[in-house]
């Protein structure tokens, strides 16, 4: 399930509605398979500036895309895995990792809705716009991701509180940041919530003029 997961498209890929009998594999796959790169590469400002105050360790990024937050990751020190449903994207991801020569980013092509993390293996979880127009569960697959964290490891989201301020609509569904903090966070016995909040951030609308996004960030600490 990649998810809109950069922090701007290389192009603006028409978000037509997904044909309703594709599979979330076959959706994915058509929006990687149908152009060179979708996604600019770069690592989302907001994810870098939670990220960048965490000492490196371990990490697992949910819906990897073409590999811009877990190479961003690797050249930060961590050792970082990314997960995506479309082996075009971890393709993708797996040659630029290979020409920046990150030994610490690596890539699996999986359905998080099957996949089963290793209990209590890693300082740090990541899941940037890991939202969907086609099925995504997403609390059980973050609830699930939450179980590979070490205590004083962390969950860190950054997700679509609400659609570009040019927009009028999004096909994602967009994230109140409290109710999933409240959701995820629970029981508070084994979890601290650091930040729930929603920040904006600038970006450039289609025809060119100054807009922003509203990004939902949080931060889940394993007690």
């Amino acid at each position: 399930m990649t998810a809109h997961h950069h922090a701007s498209h290389a192009h603006a890929p028409s978000h037509a509605e997904p044909a309703p009998d594709l599979s979330p594999t076959e959706y994915w796959e058509q929006r990687y398979s149908g152009s060179e790169r979708i996604w600019s590469g770069k690592v989302n400002a907001t994810v870098a500036s939670v990220v960048a105050e965490l000492t490196p360790g371990t990490a697992i990024d949910l819906g990897c895309g073409e590999g811009g937050d877990v190479l961003w990751l690797a050249e930060q020190g961590w050792t970082a895995l990314g997960l995506d449903i479309s082996a075009t994207a971890v393709g993708r991801a797996r040659d630029e990792a290979a020409a920046r020569g990150l030994d610490g980013a690596s890539f699996e092509a999986v359905d998080l809705d099957a996949w089963q993390p290793e209990p209590g293996t890693v300082e740090l979880v990541t899941a940037n716009f890991f939202q969907s127009n086609v099925a995504l569960d997403r609390t059980a697959i973050l609830r699930r991701a939450m179980t590979a964290l070490r205590p004083g490891g962390r969950l860190v989201t950054v997700s679509h509180a609400a659609p570009p301020s040019w927009a009028k609509e999004h096909p994602a569904t967009m994230v109140s940041v409290q109710e999933e903090a409240v959701q995820l966070g629970t029981p508070a016995s084994e979890w601290v919530i650091e930040l729930a909040e929603e920040r904006p951030r600038a970006a450039t609308a289609p025809d060119g003029s100054a807009g922003e996004h509203r990004d939902a960030v949080l931060v889940l600490r394993r007690r």
